[in-house]
């Protein structure tokens, strides 16, 4: 029996009330006990001074394999997962060829088996992301398809989008949706305001994205069904979710660290790393993703994982929408809101760890005895320059990049074996 014995570690696992000094013991891949001066003869991991909590569960991830391995690939993102402390992650459809029948999802399933994280597979709502013809939802959860998204597109034809989330929760799944009316998007490529004028570059309207929530959110209450919110970006789209909730639709919503921690004036350095979709918005869009994390309407912290090559970054109008985010999301995610006072350590384990975990219904976000050791170990002191040669992934377009941040990820175990060890 091959043991592993963490010691000395305070303990954070909210979905477990456990915040305090403790070792865990795992056993074959599972914890096997956690408490107070334990032993083994196995191996020992002094992490005094250190945090341990459950692997972080990152729900909104572009792996862009198969088809855009030039970008990334299963085997390299999971590469940069685990250096963020990620041990699940959830990939989206977006591929080449689409996540749109059995083939592919059993083609990420088997590759994901060497890689260094879980990943669970988002699988389209329509053929090619197109919403001319439905998938088969029977064939995808059988073929293994944790979650429905035509992520990266919204799914225009709004009864196919109903049809889905009346299936979904016969079949386990959940649907994770990408909220944007294209039309009024209209080709936009930052947010429409003060910064898009300056720079003559076509905004996207923050009403994009709130009609595209106001859509699933009425499809959720009118059908009493759940519904997952991706990438909030607005302070509307807060409200909404908010008032949702209040009301008791079944509405969970996730954003992302770069919706909280930077605004669309990054994009006055004409540097297409800063480009994702939905755009970077303005200061008080920050400051109502922030309360919204903090009074619960916003669940979970997720990346939107979007690598692109330096040559596809190189232009700033043409350059595609997206940027990395799995290496930096804890350190950004600590050093604005914990570090700055705004929320504990537990709750942002809680939105990046336990609540995906319960969104998705997978088994992760707990240190419960039993449990898979996926545990992610941190060290909160820790001051650190982002430098993207030192990134694990393919790709290097994050917005982060040249940035100091606190709180560092200084190993993760994935059932019960290290596969990252920070060495910088």
């Amino acid at each position: 029996m091959k043991e592993m014995l963490i010691k000395n570690a305070t303990v954070v696992s909210p979905a477990d009330n456990l915040n305090s000094k403790l070792d865990i013991l795992i056993k074959d891949g599972i914890i096997s006990e956690i408490g107070e001066n334990l032993c083994s003869n196995g191996e020992i991991i002094d992490a005094e001074g250190l945090y341990a909590v459950p692997g972080f569960v990152d729900m909104h991830v572009h792996l862009r394999d198969p088809g855009q391995t030039q970008k990334e690939d299963i085997i390299t993102g999971c590469k940069a997962a685990a250096a963020g402390g990620v041990t699940s992650l959830l990939a989206m459809p977006n591929t080449n060829p689409t996540v749109d029948n059995a083939e592919t999802v059993k083609y990420i399933l088997d590759k994901a088996e060497n890689a260094v994280a879980r990943v669970y597979v988002a699988a389209s709502i329509t053929k090619g992301l197109k919403s001319i013809e439905p998938t088969d939802l029977d064939e995808l959860k059988t073929a293994g398809a944790t979650a429905l998204s035509d992520d990266g597109r919204p799914v225009e034809n709004t009864k196919y989008l109903s049809d889905a989330m009346k299936k979904a929760p016969e079949l386990g799944m959940k649907i994770v949706a990408h909220c944007e009316d294209l039309y009024l998007a209209d080709g936009g490529k930052i947010n429409e305001g003060e910064v898009s004028e300056k720079l003559g570059v076509k905004g996207i309207p923050a009403s994009a994205e709130d009609c595209g929530t106001a859509r699933e959110i009425a499809l959720a209450a009118t059908l009493n069904v759940p519904v997952h919110i991706c990438h909030v970006s607005t302070k509307t789209s807060v409200a909404l979710v908010r008032d949702a909730k209040a009301r008791g639709v079944k509405v969970t919503a996730e954003t992302a660290p770069h919706y909280f921690s930077l605004t669309e004036k990054e994009l006055l350095r004409g540097d297409a790393d800063y480009r994702m979709n939905p755009p970077l918005r303005t200061h008080s869009d920050v400051e109502e993703i922030v309360s919204g994390l903090l009074d619960g309407t916003l669940d979970a912290i997720a990346t939107d994982h979007a690598p692109h090559t330096p040559e596809e970054k190189a232009d700033f109008v043409k350059a595609p929408n997206g940027s990395i985010g799995m290496e930096t999301s804890f350190a950004v995610s600590y050093t604005y809101l914990v570090k700055t006072g705004l929320m504990t350590i537990e709750k942002l384990v809680e939105k990046m760890s336990s609540n995906p975990a319960k969104i998705l219904d997978i088994d992760a976000g707990t240190l419960r005895i039993g449990a898979k050791a996926d545990i992610a170990v941190l060290d909160l002191n820790k001051v650190w320059t982002v430098d993207t040669e030192k990134l694990h992934g393919k790709s290097k377009n994050t917005p982060f990049k040249g940035r100091t941040l606190c709180g560092k990820v200084v190993k993760t175990i994935l059932g019960g074996r290290v596969v990252f060890e920070d060495v910088n």
